[in-house]
């Protein structure tokens, strides 16, 4: 796809070294992991349930921390030095399944808010720059609604909304869409889409086939806390390499 296009140009914004993660149990939920995402890239993740797809997620932005291993975002490390785990959550949007939004705000509170207490803006500045999200995610009539006004798809874009406001380089997205009607998926797809062919770096977890295929420029296939398969997106799908692959392309496909 857009990969052909961005290959080569960009520099890495994302470097993964050999993190592991062991939940109680013990429970491997990452082993020897390492990877790397270009600036600009659109980075899909898939495989079955509990090989550790929001595991790795949950790791980039230190919602969960790794036990061993390396994690650099834009130059930074992910340590314990609390001004460096600042620095990358400022650098890293992240958007849930749940939409996890104050209802007890509109929609345009709900973009405004990070932007005054984090930023520091004016109530005229994180209004109007929420104005533009809102237009951007094709809201921009609903910004006086309240979060049960809103289908679930309108909820999602709120939540991207929202995680843009803070002006990331990177977005993550865990499986945005598994918690949506599918009529209300393409909606949230659609601005995700954009946000790719923008320029966004993303790394996605998603169980949508079609939109792995047409808008990510690498996919990671994962099994049990380990990549099985890394490559572009046309050859993933057209022709994988490993057997267990296969076997998980004919059972979604």
């Amino acid at each position: 796809m857009n990969g052909q296009a961005k290959q080569g140009n960009n520099a890495p914004i994302i470097n993964v070294r050999r993190i592991e993660k062991i939940f109680p149990g013990p429970v491997v939920a990452l082993k020897d992991f390492s990877t790397t995402v270009r600036r600009g890239e659109v980075l899909v993740v898939i495989g079955p349930s509990g090989s550790g797809k929001s595991t790795f997620l949950r790791c980039l932005n230190g919602l969960e921390e790794i036990d061993s291993g390396t994690i650099h975002i834009d130059g930074v490390p992910l340590d314990e030095n609390e001004a460096n785990r600042l620095a990358i959550r400022r650098k890293v949007g992240m958007v849930f399944q749940s939409f996890n939004l104050f209802p007890h705000l509109t929609v345009r509170g709900n973009v405004d808010l990070a932007q005054r207490l984090v930023q520091k803006k004016s109530r005229k500045e994180a209004a109007e720059f929420s104005r533009r999200l809102l237009d951007q995610v094709g809201l921009g009539k609903m910004e006086d609604r309240y979060p049960h006004q809103l289908s679930g798809g309108q909820q999602q874009r709120v939540a991207i909304a929202r995680a843009l406001a803070m002006m990331p380089k990177i977005m993550l997205f865990d499986e945005a869409t598994s918690a949506l009607d599918p009529e209300m998926i393409g909606e949230v797809l659609d601005v995700m889409q954009q946000l790719g062919r923008d320029g966004m770096t993303m790394v996605v977890v998603t169980h949508e086939m079609g939109f792995a295929r047409e808008v990510s420029d690498r996919i990671l296939f994962m099994d049990k806390g380990r990549i099985i398969e890394d490559s572009d997106s046309r050859t993933f799908f057209r022709n994988p390499e490993h057997v267990r692959t296969k076997e998980f392309l004919r059972q979604i496909l």
